[in-house]
């Protein structure tokens, strides 16, 4: 370590003279300096001059050094947020600035493994072999050279196959208020759907939920072709936040290696939380419903890093579930999702209560790329299903009451005479896909027979 030819003085770990102790790092001086306060999880240090999204070392009495990243600055001060526990922490503390960025290491032997935020295994398989690194806030790919999404993704859940058609490469947000069936979709979805490789994203959720979906969901099998990485609700809010970096970096590895990557991502609310936590406790001014406005920044940021790649490259299918609190539509992180992706999914609190499986609102759902990956025939089906589901649901009150008289109306007889194939087709056992071909054939199924009833009875 180099000194400052600054005599010392009683004063010398003082929060004044911390900024005059250096150390060397890559052949320069680096300022090292000393924590001053913290408030909640937020460290503020004096002496150091390092950028935004660098990071630091906060050593403590016991030697023990804690991670921290550079997340803002005011005047002399630089405010740290830890990616571990502060169990520990005292002031004066040492802050040696690492002089690095954020960073994941990346290879082949992560498949299989789950992993948390900074990129270590936690299911006790023993050290990953990875020999490249890839940052955790990478450029989103050039738009101008992306592929087009043209190619339908089987997903073997019959509703979206049919009625609300998924490209590869697709960004789709997965919207329910909770205990709706979001992470059973999830589950049948990562089962079921062609792909190379999946990543999962386990953000803030239950910590059960992880061994759970591991052993439960994914299997044996389906853990061979996986990435899981874990993030449970009790981490600290910067490691939540890598978490979903960590899976994004790792999707883009593989994507760029000619891959086909499902990513999964459980879920997108939980990381925008994270990122209100962070944002306010460095002092950021709420705007909507207590969000700062670099959360609406941050969204796109890291959605837009999904998605198909260039001509050489693979994609990146991705699906973030969105947990509308309170059943809130408009709530202010599912109203910027939906803004944001290229489709949504929208699951029904009634259908659940009905006993349907997959809870899937088709009104309220869409597909943005639907019409351009399907064919006529299949596209006029789809639009023939919502448009008789529609109707019904209209006039469900007067049906119900019997108030409606049948012949008054063909559409609404129409309607009330396919509502069990209607409704039938929307559910699914958990672990039975229906594939392209069988959910184009059950759809065609409910319409086929009234269509060749009109033309043997002809016209009116």
């Amino acid at each position: 370590m180099i000194e400052s030819p600054l005599p010392r003085s009683p004063v010398w770990h003082s929060r004044l003279q911390a900024q005059t102790r250096l150390v060397t790092e890559n052949g320069g001086l680096v300022a090292e300096g000393s924590l001053r306060r913290m408030i909640g999880l937020t460290l503020e240090a004096v002496g150091c001059e390092v950028p935004v999204g660098s990071y630091c070392e906060v050593v403590k009495p016991d030697g023990q050094r804690l991670e921290a990243e550079v997340v803002g600055f005011a005047d002399d001060r630089v405010f740290l947020m830890p990616v571990g526990p502060l169990r520990g922490m005292v002031s004066n503390a040492r802050v040696r600035p690492l002089m690095r960025n954020g960073t994941v290491a990346v290879g082949e032997s992560l498949l299989g493994r789950v992993i948390d935020g900074a990129g270590q295994p936690i299911d006790g398989n023993g050290p990953l072999d990875c020999r490249t690194a890839m940052p955790l806030h990478a450029e989103p790919t050039n738009p101008l050279k992306r592929k087009p999404i043209d190619e339908m993704l089987d997903v073997g859940v019959r509703s979206i196959n049919g009625l609300l058609s998924l490209g590869r490469g697709q960004r789709v947000g997965l919207f329910a208020g909770s205990g709706i069936g979001k992470s059973v979709l999830l589950g049948m979805m990562t089962r079921h759907t062609e792909a190379d490789v999946v990543v999962v994203g386990l953000v803030g959720e239950r910590g059960r939920e992880v061994q759970e979906f591991v052993d439960q969901t994914l299997g044996e099998s389906g853990l061979s072709r996986a990435v899981v990485v874990a993030t449970p609700s009790d981490q600290p809010p910067l490691m939540r936040i890598h978490g979903a970096l960590v899976a994004t970096s790792v999707a883009e590895y593989f994507r760029d290696r000619g891959c086909n990557v499902l990513l999964l991502m459980d879920s997108l609310t939980r990381i925008a939380q994270a990122q209100r936590e962070v944002a306010l406790a460095v002092g950021e001014p709420p705007v909507t419903k207590g969000y700062p406005p670099s959360v609406f920044a941050a969204m796109p940021g890291l959605c837009e890093r999904a998605g198909n790649g260039t001509e050489e490259q693979g994609s990146i299918t991705a699906i973030y579930t969105v947990l509308a609190e309170g059943d809130d539509p408009n709530d202010p992180v599912a109203d910027a999702a939906r803004s944001i992706l290229d489709g949504h999914i929208v699951l029904s609190r009634q259908l659940a209560g009905a006993g349907i499986f997959p809870a899937i609102d088709v009104e309220a759902s869409a597909s943005r790329v639907m019409n351009t990956i399907v064919d006529e025939r299949h596209w006029q089906l789809a639009q023939a299903y919502r448009r008789a589901h529609s109707i019904y649901s209209e006039n469900q009150d007067l049906i119900n009451v019997g108030a409606y008289t049948a012949g008054t109306d063909p559409e609404i007889d129409l309607a009330i005479q396919l509502w069990p194939q209607l409704r039938a087709y929307l559910a699914q056992e958990l672990h039975d896909p229906s594939r392209l071909d069988d959910a184009l054939s059950d759809l065609e199924a409910i319409f086929t027979p009234q269509a060749s009833a009109t033309e043997e009875n002809g016209p009116g």
